[in-house]
């Protein structure tokens, strides 16, 4: 999430790679994985996410979030909201270095959500993950995720160690334009926690598919609209949606359309209308939210008075 964090500020330009920080005592005095600061020692962001992600630093970690939000309280705060927004409903943040805390605790689940969004939204950053070395301040640390130097797959994503939660590692693999994430968590070394990643990244990739289900834009329903400038309102997807099903299923799956009625205009483009969820048999696999396509005015008097009626009758009968 620090990285996540830095990643936007980059995108924002209130962060530049080339700009110069100065290391506070505290991100001096970091316990943990480092990559060696020096306090006298001003040293450029661009390194800095360097020494967060390879390294795993700890003094990187707190330099960073001391200089996006004056402290690394207030960071943590920006930590919290962005973890809210993304959907990670059972993580709370204590710090910027991972670092054991009471409250500081996540989840499996949460942890792949997380990995999607830095995939997704900050692709060009991403391929720090893949640096296998990288020194700083003459001191040369390996990349601690072993499977960057086993599989010529695997690009990322990220280690981790305390006594509390063991060997952790977020592994992703991308093969035949495929990507798969993995996360093992609480081993009881460096190479379990690679050979644990290897096998779940193995076992995805041969066992499942995950095909496109429809394209941006498509239009997937049409959904009738009331009191508006038009009769009915196309519906779909505002991004190119896929579905993991195990090999060779694909055919026994049928998406059910389930819309929020009555739908009434006006109506903005992007607006969400409902879900679509994919069944096989009486289970639900998988839902998807479903937009609407294009802006809906309201109608005029006329329309939106005979539409009332039919509101008015179609509860009556409704009840």
């Amino acid at each position: 999430m620090t990285a996540y964090i830095v990643f936007k500020n980059l995108n924002e330009g209130k962060l530049k790679p080339d700009q110069m920080l100065k290391v506070s005592e505290k991100a001096w005095k970091a316990e943990g994985s480092r990559m060696f600061l020096e306090m006298k020692k001003p040293v450029s962001v661009g390194d800095l996410v360097k020494g967060l992600i390879v390294q795993s630093g700890n003094d990187a970690a707190i330099t960073l979030a001391e200089s996006v939000a004056g402290s690394e309280a207030k960071f943590v705060e920006l930590m919290n909201a962005e973890a809210k927004r993304l959907g990670m409903n059972k993580t709370t943040f204590e710090n910027s270095t991972g670092l054991p805390g009471k409250k500081h605790l996540t989840t499996v689940n949460d942890l792949v959500t997380l990995s999607d969004a830095l995939i997704r939204d900050f692709p060009d950053y991403y391929a720090i993950y893949s640096l296998k070395e990288f020194t700083y301040n003459g001191i040369k640390q390996p990349n601690r995720n072993l499977l960057l130097f086993r599989d010529p797959s695997v690009d990322g994503l990220k280690t981790g160690h305390t006594n509390s939660a063991g060997y952790n590692l977020i592994a992703s693999s991308k093969r035949n334009g495929r990507r798969v994430v993995s996360v093992v968590v609480g081993t009881n070394s460096q190479e379990a926690r690679a050979t644990e990643s290897s096998k779940l990244l193995n076992y995805a990739l041969q066992n499942f598919d995950t095909p496109k289900m429809y394209q941006a834009g498509q239009a997937v329903s049409h959904i009738k609209v009331f009191k508006g400038a038009l009769r009915e309102v196309p519906i779909g997807f505002l991004n190119d949606e896929y579905i993991t099903l195990p090999h060779g299923h694909g055919q026994d799956i049928v998406p059910k359309l389930e819309t929020n009625q009555p739908v009434l205009a006006p109506i903005q483009k992007g607006a969400e209308m409902g879900v679509i969820k994919f069944m096989h048999k009486d289970k639900v696999l998988a839902e998807k939210k479903v937009y609407a396509l294009q802006d809906v005015a309201e109608a005029g008097f006329v329309g939106k008075f005979w539409d009332s009626i039919t509101l008015w009758f179609n509860e009556i009968f409704a009840g």
